[in-house]
């Protein structure tokens, strides 16, 4: 059976395996930052696929801010990520990571904008203890992966809304990935970068507290997609 033939699902499934083979071939240096990747034809004859399949894969690089295509010149690296970040996620599953970040970001944006409008005093004492916590762990180099969980948990729970707070807990191995490989990868960073995440933080629960409804849905949801981005930075 030739790839396309496969239904949709399996196509995107290859086209998963096929992106995730080019993160680590960005990463390891096989293809050079400012250099064009082989063509579309060429990737395809390597891979095993059709075009299709690999054009999907670029697709999803581009979305990543891993390559960017020039007009009539074909793609171009454009960022290398830290090698590292491929051994912290499973194998297979680097492109669900990325769709649940983008998951997340409707999801805890909305949950955020709720807790705005209703925390209750429990609430904001639970949220002020988490991130006291998890500044705590950036004072003393921690990696603070579950602290950093716990306090999207207490916002969730100040939504007052079971769902947020049971979806949580339904997806919370995937929610532990992507605290842990952000977390992770943060402790490579400049002081100023570590501190800049912990800032997008005391943002979102100034707005919160403050109940800035609008204001607070918008610094969840910039916060999300920049640990998104955050997973390809490297050198």
């Amino acid at each position: 059976m030739t790839v396309d033939a496969v239904s949709n699902r399996g196509a995107t499934r290859f086209s998963d395996i096929i992106y995730e083979k080019i993160v680590g071939m960005i990463a390891d240096g096989t293809f050079p930052i400012n250099e064009r990747l082989p063509s579309e034809t060429k990737l395809a004859g390597d891979f095993g696929a059709s075009r299709p399949v690999v054009r999907e894969a670029l697709e999803r690089l581009r979305t990543d801010g891993l390559v960017v295509s020039r007009k009539g010149s074909g793609s171009y690296v454009r960022q290398r990520p830290d090698s590292s970040m491929l051994t912290m996620v499973p194998v297979g599953s680097l492109a669900d990571v990325q769709r649940f970040f983008e998951f997340r970001a409707g999801l805890e944006a909305e949950a955020a904008e709720l807790a705005a409008r209703n925390w209750q005093p429990a609430d904001k004492e639970r949220i002020t203890a988490a991130l006291l916590s998890l500044e705590q762990c950036l004072r003393n180099g921690e990696l603070g992966a579950e602290e950093d969980q716990a306090l999207h948990d207490a916002i969730a729970a100040a939504t007052g809304n079971q769902f947020h707070i049971n979806v949580r807990e339904w997806f919370k191995p995937h929610f532990a990935i992507g605290h842990s490989v952000t977390r992770s990868l943060s402790l490579k960073r400049t002081p100023e970068q570590i501190r800049s995440v912990q800032d997008e933080h005391a943002v979102i629960v100034e707005a919160i507290f403050a109940r800035r409804e609008a204001e607070a849905h918008d610094a969840m949801k910039k916060h999300i997609l920049n640990a998104r981005a955050r997973m390809f930075q490297g050198v």
